[in-house]
């Protein structure tokens, strides 16, 4: 997998704000991404260093339309945590 396939998009919630500042970041990843190629995924592609990575995995939620029942899609996302060395990411630091 290449590092673009790995990081789908950042999350941008009042709780990922807060972590800015800690240097903690958080994005929507592959399903089949591992906690090791999220690293290095995120050190490719925003040139940071990485001290490390949790990940949680999310049950889409059921929803109804009508009498059928669905269920949006499942997904998983990682909370990333930079060293202390490390520069911040500059597309989160527009935001705060």
């Amino acid at each position: 997998m290449k590092a673009y396939d790995i990081i789908i998009k950042p999350v941008l919630s009042e709780k990922s704000y807060d972590g800015i500042a800690d240097k903690r970041y958080t994005f929507i990843v592959a399903k089949s991404a591992t906690k090791s190629q999220i690293k290095s995924a995120v050190e490719e592609i925003f040139r940071v260093n990485v001290e490390k990575v949790n990940v949680v995995n999310y049950q889409g939620k059921l929803k109804r339309m009508g009498r059928n029942e669905g269920r949006r899609p499942s997904y998983k996302k990682a909370y990333v945590k930079l060293t202390d060395g490390s520069k911040p990411i500059e597309f989160f630091e527009s935001l705060s």
